[in-house]
């Protein structure tokens, strides 16, 4: 293989050995290593099958990925390798290896990790004039890698860089001359945005805080007319935003030129719960309302193991976003009409409140769709949900990005960090992060201190 792919005269093509949670990360992802060449265990794709049927996203990219593998022209996987494409590498299946007597001293279970290391161990020695590395998204099995002397990676392709930008996003402007913020309040169609004299250019749906002294205005940069314009605190569905990000997240799920929003932020700050009571303050300008998050299974208990049938078993995962749409119903009395309104909707299936797996494959024309807990999605998911919105279509994508429930993302290689980062200075794109937890005293305490 060695001879086959290296050039005289030049750095030869590198190895890299694929686990599989980089092909359920990504299905694409044997066509990201350049000219290099990427080798599958075969117990890779024995593991692959136990994935590929379920409704899950994870399953629907095992099956893509089977399928990418029967697309490429030519069958000799075992000894030739296929070509992965012009100015690309050749991927390769490898059978398995005898374990080392290192190997076997350290790790004597025969699991498939260490079939894998076993097999990356073999490339290491046999084709010494080329540097063999190990692509994992399990941090175990990289260390478990490196023990041995191999060379051990994370999937690195869609990582974000500059993630501390993301807790930076509105703009504090001190000192502001006191006319500049009259004026912003007497104008509806805002102000030059050469009036704030920013040393930096601001984004698109940029948000900011302009003081002096007893003075202060919340505002936005509308890339449209190029103007700051003033942002009203406003009530939606009876949740009244409490700080200055929550105003901010509310405009952006106002605004209906701005149809991609992100809202991070930790435990307790609002996000689900103003996206839900914006979706409401807007119901009528939308066919229906989803509401819904992925199933990440925690202290290793899958759903099956849960009691009842299928609705019983997704109940306990979906119980937090009826919790957020109980706390709306309660800013009003029993007989009032907002509050019989929300069960007429739950009836009518005009709002909906369901796992993203079951969302999966519906038509998203004219719908207000917020997915919850979206940090625990990988940057395709967010990619195959975003590119099924149809004509009038708003999509909320909320999260965490510091508390993530999947073994095999992390703050900067989850979906929710991904989008954030790509989709900023698009016009049609708001991104909000909320600061302060207004659950109550003692859960801001517990999220800054535990």
């Amino acid at each position: 293989m060695a001879k086959k792919t290296a050039t005289t005269g030049k750095i030869k093509s590198k190895l890299f050995i694929l686990d599989t949670n980089v092909l359920l990360h990504d299905f694409k992802c044997v066509f990201k290593f350049q000219e290099n060449d990427v080798v599958l265990p075969i117990v890779v794709l024995e593991e692959l099958d136990k994935f590929k049927k379920g409704n899950d996203l994870i399953n629907f990219h095992a099956r893509e990925f089977t399928r990418t593998i029967d697309g490429l022209s030519g069958d000799d996987f075992f000894n030739e390798g296929v070509s992965l494409g012009e100015g690309l590498g050749r991927l390769f299946i490898e059978t398995g290896k005898p374990f080392s007597e290192e190997l076997s001293n350290n790790f004597p279970e025969h699991r498939p990790d260490h079939m894998i290391l076993a097999i990356a161990e073999y490339y290491v020695k046999k084709y010494s004039d080329r540097q063999t590395i190990l692509v994992t998204k399990d941090i175990n099995l990289r260390v478990k890698a490196k023990a041995l002397g191999i060379n051990a990676e994370d999937y690195k392709f869609d990582h974000v860089e500059n993630l501390e930008r993301l807790n930076r996003e509105v703009i504090t402007v001190e000192s502001l001359d006191k006319s500049t913020i009259n004026s912003l309040y007497e104008k509806s169609e805002g102000i030059p945005l050469e009036d704030i004299s920013l040393d930096i250019t601001p984004h698109p749906n940029q948000y900011f805080i302009l003081k002096n002294g007893s003075s202060s205005a919340l505002a936005h940069y509308n890339p449209v007319s190029k103007n700051v314009e003033r942002v009203i605190k406003t009530t939606v569905y009876g949740i009244e935003p409490r700080n200055a990000e929550q105003a901010f997240a509310i405009d952006a799920l106002l605004r209906p030129e701005v149809l991609l929003v992100s809202l991070t932020g930790k435990a307790g700050t609002g996000k689900t719960l103003l996206a839900l009571a914006a979706a409401l303050h807007q119901k009528k300008d939308f066919h229906q309302i989803f509401l819904a998050r992925p199933i990440v299974a925690l202290s290793n208990k899958e759903m099956g193991y849960l009691p009842g049938d299928a609705k019983d078993k997704i109940t306990p995962y979906m119980q937090p976003l009826f919790d957020n749409l109980s706390v709306i119903k309660h800013q009003f009395k029993p007989q009032s009409p907002d509050f019989n309104k929300i069960d007429e909707m739950l009836q009518n299936e005009k709002l909906l409140i369901e796992p993203l797996a079951y969302i999966r494959g519906r038509s998203l024309s004219k719908v207000f769709f917020i997915i919850d807990e979206a940090q625990n999605l990988t940057p395709h998911e967010i990619k195959t949900i975003i590119t099924r919105a149809g004509e009038g279509t708003k999509l909320v994508f909320t999260g965490d990005i510091g508390q993530i429930d999947s073994p095999y993302l992390d703050a900067r290689s989850n979906g929710l960090s991904y989008l954030t980062t790509k989709m900023k200075g698009q016009g049609l794109f708001a991104h909000v992060n909320l600061v302060k937890g207004e659950r109550s005293y003692l859960a801001e305490l517990a999220s800054d201190l535990l």
